[in-house]
């Protein structure tokens, strides 16, 4: 029996040498890769830098270039007088409106804000905007 133990005992000894050289071997082999892929990231990280660089400086020359020629537009265009912007094109009410205020007393030309808001007063908020809209857009209000 003692024979066993001590053989069992050489081997466990035999075991623990061999986990340790083993553990030394993974730890070098992390401590590799490592600092490989810290070089690695830290090559990449300055070339992106470099060409984002680059690009910056480039898109700021395009930039001033367009700006000249804007100025250089607006410079050309100094005489020329621009036209007043355009009412709209739809010069009428729809037809329902037309009869509401007909039936009101009330012309297409010039509307009174008292009258048409007494006789807008039976309407709900939401049709008593949109008739309001219509008479802006046709050139009433």
């Amino acid at each position: 029996m003692k024979t066993e133990t001590m053989e069992v005992m050489e081997r466990l000894e035999t075991a623990a040498a061999t986990l340790e050289t083993a553990l030394d071997r993974i730890e070098a082999r992390q401590r590799a890769l490592t600092g490989e892929l810290e070089r690695i990231s830290a090559t990449v990280e300055t070339q992106g830098e470099d060409g984002l660089a680059d690009r910056l400086a480039a898109a700021e020359q395009e930039i001033e270039r367009l700006r000249g020629e804007v100025s250089r537009m607006e410079a050309g265009f100094e005489g020329i007088r621009t036209p007043q912007p355009l009412k709209s094109l739809r010069q009428t009410l729809p037809n329902s409106s037309a009869e509401m205020l007909a039936k009101h007393a009330l012309n297409e030309s010039a509307v009174d804000m008292s009258k048409l808001d007494a006789a807008l007063k039976g309407l709900s908020l939401e049709q008593r905007i949109a008739v309001k809209n219509q008479l802006r857009r046709a050139g009433s209000l």
